[in-house]
């Protein structure tokens, strides 16, 4: 049985996990997680993709928005390659197209994600937001989402699998605090409309304090929470395997700079489901109520036939 780690070792895994490795020109490796359980989480291989987009461009031009497509799940406990197409270099912007491959069963790379992401130079021009922060509760009012989390695992006892128990129950780098009762946490159909608010669970420090990193913090963080949205008028979740579902493609456009190890709240919506599938947007708002970057995403969402 091995420890528990503390909140710093979390967070320090976390930018492991999210620092790639140069191997050769425009290819990067991205490392595995450590104690990964079956279909490595799409959050980490956006982050990544975007962590060798970023270390392509080497002048002050920042990412401000990427655009990626999920061509398979990939596994987790295995290394990512990151190739890097350098498909535009001008004065004011710059564009990178990523693939993440894996290892296939032939020994061949297999392409588990296709990411595009656009860099420009900072600049003051003109400035409107019509999107206020909702009026919610104050994280420090809620619980912790893994509090929830151990209620579930004692709720659903041995229907769950063990699988299933050590992903939910793993401890997280990344805290949430929702507002209001996610896919997982109610069976009642509700409109599809969850406030979240997020941090990671320790403080950024030395070198890993860079606005890339935290940009990569944020696009990793945008994918919780948010395909379950379109879940929440059917009062099915695929936590209590109710339902089948992936997420197909996930689009992010930062707005300004913003820090993931002070709370952030994770505004989201999902206007349609249907043929399949369920379309969900997100909004990301700092404690002083900017909105700090805006996300979207498509999944597959199939209920679940019993045998």
């Amino acid at each position: 049985m091995t420890d528990t780690p503390t909140n710093a070792e979390l967070v320090a895994g976390l930018v492991r996990l999210l620092t790639v490795e140069k191997r050769a020109a425009d290819v990067y490796a991205g490392a595995a997680q450590t104690d990964g359980i079956g279909r490595v989480f799409g959050g980490q291989v956006l982050a990544q993709a975007l962590q060798a987009a970023q270390g392509s461009v080497a002048d002050a031009k920042a990412a401000h928005s990427l655009h990626a497509y999920f061509l398979r799940g990939g596994r987790e406990g295995a290394p990512i390659e990151y190739r890097i197409a350098r498909d535009f270099d001008g004065r004011s912007f710059a564009n990178r197209r990523v693939v993440a491959s894996q290892e296939g069963e032939d020994g061949m790379p297999v392409p588990i994600l296709n990411l595009t992401a656009s860099f420009q130079l900072p600049e003051e021009c003109l400035e409107h937001i019509d999107s206020p922060m909702p009026d919610v509760a104050a994280p420090d009012t809620l619980r912790p989402d893994m509090d929830q989390r151990r209620e579930l695992a004692e709720a659903l006892g041995d229907r769950m699998s063990e699988q299933q128990r050590r992903f939910l129950l793993r401890p997280r780098p990344v805290e949430i605090r929702t507002t209001d009762a996610l896919h997982w946490m109610s069976r009642e159909p509700r409109a599809p409309r969850a406030h979240s608010w997020f941090r990671v669970v320790a403080p950024i420090t030395g070198a890993a304090d860079t606005p890339e990193l935290h940009r990569a913090i944020i696009t990793y963080a945008s994918d919780y929470t948010l395909l379950g949205t379109s879940a929440l008028p059917h009062g099915l979740s695929w936590m209590r395997g109710e339902l089948v579902g992936a997420s197909l493609d996930h689009a992010l456009w930062f707005h300004r700079e913003a820090r993931p190890d002070e709370w952030l709240l994770y505004a989201t919506d999902a206007p349609w489901s249907g043929g399949g599938r369920g379309f969900n947007r997100g909004r990301i708002f700092n404690l002083a109520g900017e909105l700090v970057a805006s996300v979207a995403q498509e999944g597959m969402m199939r209920k679940r036939v019993k045998a």
